[in-house]
């Protein structure tokens, strides 16, 4: 049986906000694609403990708030040697939530040319929308130019490529970070692709602490490079952050909670009480993610 190829459903006009950073933690199967250590060290980093709700759970979620969200996972399979979830099901799941899901793919770039093809067939036979990384997870340089015909590719489908920055809660309080290097997400190191490929949109995820004014001066000097502003509440933004957003970065920086660690409601309620200009917000909230996403005309 033929799976069902996303198209977008999401109509930027009767939601309220787009959240461009919401995990599937777990599938259909209860399979999470962390070890359990993992799980734990990030349930207590980021003080979220409880079950981790499945898409159709999260899409509801979402609906419930008017809201839509950008949908993944990570395939980590090399680094972790343990199976990830299934990136072609998330697509799947969001195509029958395609009024409020937008699937990205997730591909271990250290699998060679398999992955390179399974990139491929995630964005023509499911339809994702773009692809997650995770440098520290999936233990990769995106710098190093083995990995070049992966963001040759994204560039070519016209798919932008989300990479995880900064600090990270998985790993974190284990000894030795289980092994994790923050190094690899240092965003400096995502420099020289977003020069080398200049029709490639690459997000930053997060505010990039320690190195927040190394990613502020990527994205400054390079015109598609995108921040979102997931994995930590607002009230603890750096304030050059919050500078470069009320300005120069108003048109290229993104809504994001990073679900279910950090929820949207928490999230925007301590955006309300930042000192963003408020005809900046809806930007931050909704526009810019839906012109990046392609749901309205550029």
């Amino acid at each position: 049986m033929t799976a069902t190829r996303y198209e977008p459903g999401v109509n930027p006009a009767s939601v309220v906000a787009i959240d461009t950073h919401v995990h599937i933690e777990v599938d259909d199967h209860g399979h999470n694609a962390l070890p359990d250590a993992l799980v734990e060290a990030a349930s207590k980093y980021f003080k979220a403990g409880g079950p981790r709700p499945d898409l159709d759970s999260v899409a509801e979620y979402y609906r419930e708030r008017n809201m839509a969200a950008v949908v993944f996972t990570v395939d980590a399979t090399t680094a972790l040697g343990r199976k990830p979830n299934s990136s072609e099901d998330i697509a799947e799941g969001a195509a029958r939530n395609n009024d409020v899901l937008i699937p990205f793919g997730s591909v271990d770039p250290r699998g060679g040319a398999d992955a390179l093809a399974k990139l491929h067939r995630l964005a023509g036979d499911s339809g994702v929308r773009g692809f997650k990384f995770h440098p520290t997870v999936q233990n990769f340089d995106p710098s190093d130019e083995q990995y070049y015909p992966f963001w040759e590719a994204l560039q070519n489908l016209g798919l932008p490529a989300l990479f995880h920055t900064g600090q990270s809660g998985i790993g974190s309080g284990l000894p030795g970070g289980f092994g994790l290097k923050l190094g690899l997400s240092n965003p400096i190191l995502l420099d020289p692709l977003a020069a080398d490929f200049p029709e490639l949109n690459v997000i930053m995820a997060h505010p990039s602490v320690p190195w927040q004014d190394e990613a502020l001066a990527v994205a400054t000097h390079k015109a598609n490079v995108w921040i979102d502003l997931s994995g930590w509440s607002p009230k603890y933004f750096p304030e050059n952050l919050v500078r470069h957003a009320n300005s120069l970065l108003q048109d290229r920086v993104l809504f994001g909670s990073d679900f279910p660690l950090i929820t949207p409601d928490r999230w925007l309620d301590d955006f309300a009480k930042l000192s963003i200009k408020d005809e900046i917000r809806p930007k931050i909230i909704k526009q810019n993610a839906a012109r990046l996403l392609g749901l309205v005309t550029q």
